[in-house]
C-alpha cells in the first residue's frame, strides 16, 4: 500500500512543530528555567537547539523517509545490527511512556475544567485528581481513569482519519490557536506589578559562573525531551515527508517553532511567579501547584487560567497523538491490521498500561525518569548511529541533501556522525550516573 505523505509544506512544518511542542515547552522549561541558574539555561539552551536539535531532526527525518518506516522497521532497514529487535524495543517504551504522559495530560484536562468552572462561577476540587504520595486513593484514580480515558477518545478519533484529514487538519488549528494564546498570556504576566525582575532573572541576568555542567547537561537533555528527539515520533513522522522535501527546511522550522513556543511559555510563567512573591525552583510543581495560585490571585484569573490549561492541553494533545502515530504506525507496517483496528487496540493497551502510574507518585515518576528521560535518548542516540553509520553513505547523503540534489557539506555530515552521539552519550551517561546509579549529584 502506498505511503501517505503530508498534504502541505505549510502543513508539513504545522505539523512538525505540533509533534516537538508539548508538555516539555508550557510545563518543564518553565521549571527546568527556574531549577538551573535562569538566563544561563536559557541561553546555553538555544544554542544547543541550532547546533544539536537541527542536525539531529534531520538525522531522523532522513531515517524516516528513506526506509518509508517508523521505527519498527526503520532500524532494520538502516542496517543497524539487531534492528529489528531494538525497534519493537521501542515501541514498548513507546507504548509505556504514551501511558504515564497520556495521564499528565488528563490532569491538565480536569485543571483546565477546573478554571472553566470558576469563570462560570461553581468550583471544583482541582487537587482530587493527582495521585497521592503514597498509598493509594479511590477518588483521584477514578478522575484519572475518566480524564485519561477522555484523551485516548479524542486522540483516536483524529488519527482514524489518518494523516492529511487528521493528524494535519488537527496542528493547522490547534498550533496557531496555542501560540495566540501563549502571547496573550505573556501580556498579561508582563503586565502584573514586579513583573519585571522575573524578567531579568529569566532573560538579563546573564552570568558566566552559572553556566555549569548541570546546567549544560540539564539543557541539552532537554532539547531532546522537547523537541521529541528519540528515533521514534519523528522517525514515524519522517517518513511521511515528500521526496522532493528538503529535510533541513521542517528541521529548521520544527526547532523555530519549539524554541520559541518555550521561549513564550516562561516569560508567560516565570514573571508572574515573580510578580506574586511565589518560588520558581520548586521543580514540577510550578504547574499544578503554583500556577494556579498565580491565577487565583490575578484579576479575571480564572480566564487566564483557563486559556493557560486549555492551551497546555492542546499542545500536550498532539504529541499525544504523534506517540498513538508511532505505535499505530509500528502494527500496519508490520502486520495486516487495518488503520482503523490499529488504533483501537492502541488505545485499548495504553488506558491499561496507564493505570499503574495513576496509583501513586512512587510509581510514576520512576517510570517517567526510565520511559522517558533515559530510554528516549537511547533512542535519539541509535537514529542518528544507523543513519550515519549503517545506511549507504551515498544514500543518506542523498536524504540529507537539498531538493535540488546536492549532498550535505561534509563538515555537517562528520558533524551528525561524530559530534551528535557523542552530545547524546553525554547526556545518557549523566542520566544514568544520576538517576540509576547515584554517582553525582542531581541535576
Amino acid at each position: 500500500m502506498k505511503r501517505e505523505t503530508f498534504a502541505s509544506r505549510f502543513g508539513t512544518m504545522i505539523t512538525m512543530i505540533g509533534v516537538a511542542v508539548g508538555l516539555g515547552n508550557v510545563w518543564r522549561f518553565p521549571y527546568m528555567v527556574g531549577r538551573f541558574g535562569g538566563a544561563a539555561f536559557v541561553l546555553f539552551y538555544v544554542l544547543v537547539a541550532v547546533v544539536i536539535g537541527v542536525p539531529a531532526l534531520m538525522a531522523e527525518y532522513a531515517l524516516g523517509r528513506h526506509t518509508r518506516r517508523g521505527p519498527v522497521g526503520a532500524f532494520a532497514a538502516g542496517g543497524l545490527p539487531f534492528g529489528r529487535q531494538a525497534g519493537w524495543f521501542f515501541f514498548a517504551v513507546v507504548t509505556a511512556a504514551t501511558g504515564y504522559y497520556t495521564a499528565v495530560i488528563g490532569w491538565v484536562l480536569y485543571y483546565g475544567i477546573g478554571q472553566l468552572a470558576a469563570v462560570a462561577g461553581a468550583s471544583i476540587d482541582v487537587a482530587a485528581i493527582l495521585p497521592p504520595a503514597s498509598g493509594f486513593a479511590a477518588k483521584s484514580f477514578l478522575l484519572q481513569l475518566a480524564c485519561t480515558g477522555a484523551v485516548i477518545i479524542a486522540c483516536a478519533a483524529v488519527l482514524v482519519r489518518g494523516l492529511r484529514s487528521g493528524i494535519e487538519g488537527a496542528s493547522k488549528i490547534i498550533m496557531p490557536t496555542l501560540f495566540t494564546i501563549l502571547i496573550l498570556l505573556t501580556i498579561r504576566s508582563l503586565t502584573l506589578p514586579g513583573a519585571m525582575d522575573g524578567l531579568r532573572w529569566y532573560i538579563l541576568k546573564f552570568r558566566w559562573t552559572d553556566l555549569n555542567a548541570s546546567v549544560m547537561v540539564a539543557a541539552l537533555g532537554h532539547a531532546i525531551f522537547s523537541l521529541s528527539l528519540g528515533g521514534t515520533f519523528m522517525v514515524v513522522y519522517g517518513s511521511y515527508l515528500d521526496a522532493k522535501e528538503n529535510v533541513a527546511a521542517p528541521a529548521i522550522w520544527t526547532v523555530i517553532g519549539d524554541t520559541s513556543a518555550a521561549l513564550i511559555a516562561g516569560l508567560a510563567v516565570i514573571p508572574a511567579v515573580f510578580a506574586l512573591g511565589l518560588e520558581p525552583t520548586q521543580g514540577p510543581g510550578l504547574l499544578f501547584s503554583t500556577l494556579p495560585k498565580v491565577f487565583a490571585a490575578m484579576p479575571a484569573g480564572s480566564l487566564f487560567g483557563f486559556l493557560f490549561f486549555g492551551g497546555l492541553f492542546g499542545a500536550a494533545y498532539l504529541s499525544d497523538v504523534a506517540a498513538f502515530e508511532t505505535l499505530v504506525a509500528g502494527l500496519t507496517d508490520n502486520t495486516q491490521l487495518t488503520r482503523r483496528r490499529a488504533v483501537w487496540i492502541m488505545a485499548t493497551a495504553v488506558f491499561l498500561i496507564a493505570i499503574p502510574p495513576t496509583i501513586n507518585t512512587r510509581i510514576f515518576v520512576p517510570w517517567d525518569l526510565t520511559f522517558g528521560s533515559g530510554m528516549q535518548t537511547l533512542g535519539s542516540f541509535l537514529a542518528v548511529v544507523t543513519l550515519a553509520w549503517c545506511v549507504d553513505r551515498s544514500a543518506a547523503l542523498r536524504e540529507l541533501g537539498t531538493q535540488d540534489g546536492r549532498a550535505v557539506p561534509a563538515w555537517l555530515f562528520n558533524w551528525i556522525r561524530f559530534g551528535i552521539p557523542a552530545a547524546i552519550l553525554t547526556v545518557g551517561v549523566w542520566w544514568l550516573l544520576t538517576n540509576v546509579l547515584g554517582v553525582v549529584g542531581s541535576v
